[in-house]
């Protein structure tokens, strides 16, 4: 049995541990994010982060959902939903991607595999958590974020 303090003050009892995903440096985000802002093909790109207000009972967690990126070769008036990227997303309308075969992540489909795996990269890298308090002390809490060159826009985000 190990003997657990806290300041130096005893703990007795069962410490059920924390699901935290393990914490990245603001400087492994950076080649991500100027992997996409330096290409020229690439207008924008976002995402949502946030707490949910009910979560069926489980912790309510911050998190990061949402990746979207629009392209030249997308149309201006496609919305954010429809220009998603990651895991569970479908193909991009401009970069494509993998189709998902009986729940599972199917071969790259598409013109633009280096551009798209670019994005799926930086996608990935915000919705696994590891910048999750990068981003909630950049951004705050229930908020949408939009990425450009010339600057980040931030408006709040309404969910339920």
């Amino acid at each position: 049995m190990s003997h657990i303090s806290f300041l130096g003050i005893p703990v007795e009892g069962e410490i059920t541990p924390a699901r935290r995903a393990t914490q990245r440096p603001l400087e492994e985000l950076q080649p991500l994010l100027r992997a996409l802002l330096d290409d020229d093909a690439v207008t924008e790109f976002g995402w949502r982060q946030y707490s949910p207000y009910f979560n069926d009972g489980d912790t309510c967690d911050f998190s990061v959902e949402g990746f979207w990126v629009r392209t030249t070769g997308d149309m201006p008036r496609v919305g954010p939903e429809e220009l998603r990227v990651g895991e569970y997303a479908e193909p991009h309308p401009s970069l494509g991607g993998p189709r998902r075969v009986s729940g599972r992540r199917g071969p790259y489909q598409g013109r633009d595999e280096g551009r798209y795996q670019r994005a799926y990269a930086l996608a990935v890298a915000l919705e696994e958590g590891g910048f999750d308090n990068v981003l909630l002390d950049a951004f705050g809490d229930h908020a949408e974020v939009t990425v450009r060159r010339e600057g980040i826009q931030v408006r709040y985000y309404e969910h339920e």
